[in-house]
């Protein structure tokens, strides 16, 4: 089914790939357009402990989207638009301490951002096809994780028996290459955790349009810097993802059955008292 109809609405949003939600029984994959063009793919809709999800490939089937081309804000849009308001993305990480070694599961609670060139607001003041034109507002992003689905992700993890790291900054790099030895290093002397390429402006849009984002950082290799070697490859990546994608996975769903049916959290107020001038808001 391709067709956008009003009755396919979801209410959790996971932002990931297809290995996600292989193993649902009901998929329903629907097509959303949005103001800011295509999202990176269908929207492909399911239930986990009756919740409805809606799932959302970050980079679209087949990988086909490097993360500096990935339209971040169709994606929000599409999730909000189909009613979801509490997200939950994970993604590949590298790690920046010998610790952090490959299958750590972290559960960031704050970002650094060294993008360069990425749209990262809705609130640009610029019209939309239709004619409104949005408001420039100044949403605060201090705390940039929804500290309810962080307790969640966390409390399922250790459900799942998998220890997982509670906290920690991700600094999200322009990519699409890796980084140097000096940068990776500079990174973990400022005491950084993790290093991701989608991090951002991912959370930044979600918490502009008053969305719970919450990100499942897991770590498949040690970043340039902290081992000695060739550094990492993006095969070495993906076959490690691979191998812990069905414990993702576990975790993942674990999370979506916590999270709350009602929203009382810093996410759910980010836009208290704002006119946005945004469609539908």
């Amino acid at each position: 089914m391709h067709s956008h109809h009003l009755e396919q609405r979801a209410e959790i949003g996971v932002i990931g790939g297809s290995g996600l939600y292989a193993l649902l029984d009901q998929v329903t994959e629907i097509t959303v357009g949005t103001p800011y063009g295509a999202p990176s793919d269908s929207l492909f809709l399911g239930e986990i402990a009756g919740r409805s999800v809606a799932f959302l490939p970050r980079h679209g089937r087949g990988h086909k989207l490097p993360p500096h081309r990935i339209n971040y804000r169709a994606n929000l849009w599409a999730l909000h638009a189909l009613g979801v308001r509490q997200v939950v993305a994970p993604c590949a990480v590298g790690g920046l301490r010998p610790e952090y070694g490959p299958g750590t599961l972290l559960v960031p609670d704050q970002f650094v951002d060294r993008t360069s060139g990425r749209v990262q607001t809705f609130y640009d003041g610029l019209p939309l096809p239709d004619g409104t034109v949005p408001e420039v507002v100044h949403v605060s992003a201090a705390d940039p994780y929804c500290p309810v689905g962080r307790a969640a992700a966390l409390a399922a993890a250790r459900d799942q028996d998998w220890p997982p790291m509670d906290g920690g900054t991700l600094v999200v790099i322009e990519g699409p290459r890796f980084s140097t030895r000096a940068e990776s290093r500079w990174f973990t002397a400022n005491g950084w955790s993790v290093v991701g390429m989608t991090g951002h402006p991912e959370a930044v849009l979600a918490r502009e349009l008053g969305l719970c984002y919450t990100s499942l950082a897991l770590v498949t290799d040690l970043d340039a810097g902290v081992e000695t070697g060739e550094g990492v490859t993006h095969a070495e990546v993906l076959a490690v993802f691979a191998r812990n994608v069905d414990r993702l996975r576990g975790v993942l769903f674990k999370a979506v059955e916590a999270l709350p049916a009602t929203r009382d959290c810093i996410c759910s107020h980010a836009l208290d008292g704002v006119a946005t001038g945004l469609p539908g808001f």
